[in-house]
């Protein structure tokens, strides 16, 4: 009896009864998860050669990083994960404008906190491929671990363009699985549509720029690379290279 008076007095004491900060947090949590799946699978790829793990792989990998995020937080903040389906749902009037803000600095801040977790998971694995070196572009570049890069052909303005529509395509994707008036996706299995449709634009619009859709997802782990030793190149484009430098 003891014991069960303990626990319940520190559940108690825990409990956050604050329901934007529940949301925040969720929020927070729900990127992270998504993000380590992500990018612990280009981790493995990149630092094994390729031998274990391919871009298949990665993509399999995030879309069922995806999923698992929104079961984690659908019940408590909506499963946003994204800046750009929050403002889509501001943009629809089913979310308030004064939470916007606060969405998204968090969302970033979660993919912030789960590049450094990949980094000091992988990290000998990252020194040992790298020669120690951490580089944007070259034979062994690694930045592209934690956020996407685009191909070499790629010109700002089609870089652009995929982007615009890759996004809008996952957005309209999930406002269609909402909506009422359409076949409803079985209930509880709505995650799994999602992670299905994410996995289904990566495999057909990964090539040009690795397929953020997502700009917490691509913004939070480059900034970790920034002050992790990438250094500025990270920010950079070089039209006709795609690479920063």
């Amino acid at each position: 009896m003891g014991t069960t008076s303990l626990l319940r007095r520190v559940r108690a004491l825990l409990r956050i009864r604050n329901k934007l900060a529940r949301e925040c947090l969720a929020e927070l949590l729900a990127v992270f998860v998504l993000i380590v799946s992500g990018a612990r699978g280009s981790a493995q790829m990149v630092t094994s050669f390729g031998t274990k793990g391919d871009i298949f792989t990665t993509y399999l990998a995030g879309a069922l990083g995806i999923m698992v995020s929104v079961y984690t937080a659908v019940g408590v903040s909506g499963a946003h994960l994204n800046p750009a389906f929050s403002l889509a749902m501001c943009l629809l009037e089913q979310f308030p404008w004064w939470k916007l803000p606060i969405y998204v600095a968090v969302q970033i801040s979660g993919a912030f906190i789960a590049a450094g977790a990949v980094y000091a998971l992988y990290y000998d694995a990252i020194q040992h491929y790298s020669n120690g070196t951490l580089t944007v572009s070259g034979p062994r570049e690694t930045a592209s671990i934690f956020a996407t890069y685009p191909a070499d052909y790629l010109s700002l303005s089609n870089g652009f363009l995929d982007q615009v529509m890759g996004t809008a395509l996952l957005i309209v994707g999930i406002l269609a699985m909402l909506d009422t008036r359409n076949k409803a996706v079985p209930k509880g299995l709505e995650p799994v549509a999602v992670g299905l449709l994410v996995l289904s634009i990566e495999l057909s619009m990964g090539s040009n720029c690795g397929c953020p859709i997502n700009p917490a997802r691509d913004f939070g782990p480059r900034l970790f690379t920034y002050v992790a030793g990438w250094g500025t190149e990270v920010f950079r484009w070089v039209e006709g290279r795609g690479q920063g430098g």
